[in-house]
């Protein structure tokens, strides 16, 4: 299984995406199965949703990003304009700064997690752990709540609540066929605790918010329940993509976006982070 990165946004007006390269590099786009593909970059991923009302994008990513996308998506042989509805993982600068942009160029519903609604509606002067670094801010049209569908040409996404990494960092699961099988497809939102954040009160520096402990291990618990054939994530790395990309080059005969083992190991590699981090800041106070 590739390794599974820990990304951090540094606490300033704008992300220097300089530092990460990887995040505006352009990857040729490429289909996963059924309906579903890859528009992202080689490690912010976006994803397109094919359906015959028109389609579904997942993450606008950096405020730059739209153009990169928009020429995946063209590539494909697809119309930018015809989305209709734009999704993110989660309400930091590197997902869906770009979100004003989509939706200028394409009038796309913008539908978002209840606990994500203050920091993108205030162009993330409201978001707990990087308050400084700001983008465009944008309406949101559909406040989305744990569990709701996305419904749009038969295909229907379902908007799991998995909080942390931001209030209202969200799951995505759908349904995808591949050579007439049904798979199940996960798409994570994030599972990591980033340097900025602070787990428990200390004196001097309270917890980055209240409740985000159990908001993560709630995150866990959601994520260890999933059925997961298809291993995606909101970076690239979350599930090798790269490594898996350069498979296929290889001549991989199976279908390597199909990956339960994979997604097990990351949720619990990343849950093992989780709480020997939280061990390490309880043992930091006594």
């Amino acid at each position: 299984m590739a390794a599974i990165f820990s990304f951090a946004l540094p606490n300033q007006a704008t992300v220097d995406s300089t530092k990460h390269p990887e995040w505006t590099t352009p990857i040729a786009p490429f289909r996963i199965a059924d309906n579903l593909y890859y528009v992202g970059s080689r490690d912010l991923a976006s994803y397109l949703v094919v359906t015959p009302d028109g389609d579904i994008l997942i993450n606008s990513s950096l405020e730059s990003s739209p153009a990169l996308i928009k020429n995946s998506v063209e590539q494909l042989g697809f119309h930018f304009a015809d989305i209709k509805i734009l999704l993110i993982s989660h309400a930091h600068s590197d997902h869906n700064a770009g979100s004003a942009e989509v939706k200028r160029l394409t009038g796309a519903k913008y539908m978002v997690m209840d606990g994500d609604v203050p920091s993108v509606e205030s162009g993330g002067a409201k978001d707990f752990g990087y308050p400084n670094d700001h983008y465009p801010a944008v309406k949101v049209d559909r406040t989305l709540h744990d569990g709701d569908e996305v419904r749009l040409g038969g295909t229907v996404l379902v908007a799991h609540k998995t909080p942390g990494h931001t209030r209202g960092c969200t799951t995505w699961t759908m349904r995808a066929m591949d050579h007439g099988k049904p798979l199940n497809v996960v798409i994570v939102g994030s599972w990591n605790v980033n340097p900025e954040f602070r787990l428990v009160d200390k004196p001097g520096r309270p917890a980055s918010y209240p409740g985000i402990v159990a908001d993560y291990r709630k995150t866990f618990v959601v994520l260890n329940g999933l059925p997961c054939d298809v291993f995606l994530g909101a970076h690239g790395a979350y599930f090798g993509m790269l490594q898996k990309l350069d498979r296929i080059k290889a001549g991989a005969k199976e279908n390597v976006w199909i990956d339960p083992a994979g997604y097990r190991a990351a949720v619990a590699e990343r849950q093992k982070a989780f709480e020997a981090e939280l061990k390490r800041e309880e043992t930091d106070i006594r």
